[in-house]
């Protein structure tokens, strides 16, 4: 019997280009942080210019060597075509008939590699299409994976949040910029009874290389920043977010500081030693990516 999956869903996309502020915030709760046992993510991009869409795909099985047409979720515009599943769920909102509900957070990061000439995944296709193939967010990251994997990524960097009745997980993911097709990426699981959030700077810094029921990623995530001179140190020490999207003062001050409240308003005492970084004064005293809240939760923040 599947669990109680309680999905809070502000809604409203956000479009922006390089002078916009981006102002998307996604917060994880896992089955052991929430007052009833249930997972669920939050997903709110503020913004004036957008109106809230509620998506929806019906179920379907669909014959041999069907096509799916790929659409850019910001502009509309024709990417391309894949191969469409045998059968797809349910979706309604950001969330499918599994219960398996994804939001994001764009960090955009090194301006180098934030375009692929003719990639034709965007991270809004990556989402829809997970959303119609997957029954699991475990499983839902390995489609999102392979879909870049085969027909490249051709957005900015990402951070994901991914959700089922069991599991929520956090993923970032940016392109491999020109001239290499595909996506570098890191996936890990929010441990039970702990919350995690993002809001529009990656955060996954170090992560185990070999714990794959609890951390996946990129074969080259590592040897791609070697080989592009981003990074020198051992593989232990390689950390996504100093690499690939380094942090600075106005990242820190008006994307990782909201993370930092929603943080605060569930364990203040921890919160207090990182509000010096929070304010933009010691960006080496990185929050940590999730935190044990004092008392557990509900969609209602109390």
């Amino acid at each position: 019997m599947y669990r109680k999956l309680v999905y809070t869903l502000a809604l409203v996309i956000f479009v922006f280009t390089a002078k916009t502020t981006l102002a998307c915030t996604n917060l994880l709760v896992t089955k052991g942080a929430s007052t009833d046992g249930s997972t669920f993510i939050t997903y709110n991009a503020d913004s004036h210019v957008l109106y809230g869409e509620l998506y929806y795909w019906q179920a379907g099985k669909h014959p041999k060597g069907s096509l799916l047409d790929i659409y850019e979720w910001d502009t509309g515009t024709f990417l391309g075509k894949i191969k469409q599943a045998p059968y797809t769920y349910k979706v309604v909102g950001n969330m499918n008939e599994n219960q398996v509900a994804i939001g994001e957070t764009t960090f955009g990061g090194r301006t180098e590699l934030q375009t692929q000439p003719g990639a034709i995944m965007d991270y809004g296709s990556l989402i829809y299409i997970a959303l119609q193939r997957s029954k699991t967010a475990r499983e839902a990251i390995k489609i999102m994976t392979d879909l870049v994997a085969e027909h490249g990524y051709c957005s900015e960097g990402e951070s994901f949040s991914l959700s089922d009745p069991n599991e929520v997980w956090i993923m970032e993911m940016i392109s491999k910029g020109k001239g290499e097709k595909g996506a570098l990426w890191v996936a890990r699981r929010i441990p039970d009874g702990y919350i995690s959030g993002h809001a529009n700077q990656a955060r996954i810094t170090t992560f185990p290389l070999n714990d794959p029921e609890n951390c996946i990623y990129a074969a080259d995530v590592i040897t791609f920043a070697r080989n592009k001179g981003l990074f020198k140190g051992t593989d232990t020490e390689f950390s996504f977010s100093d690499t690939y999207n380094p942090v600075d003062f106005s990242s820190v001050r008006f994307c990782e500081a909201r993370v930092w409240a929603m943080f605060n308003r569930v364990n203040p005492t921890l919160m207090a030693t990182y509000l010096d970084y929070a304010m933009g004064k010691n960006l080496t005293n990185r929050m940590p990516l999730w935190i044990k809240p004092d008392q557990k939760i509900n969609v209602h923040g109390a």
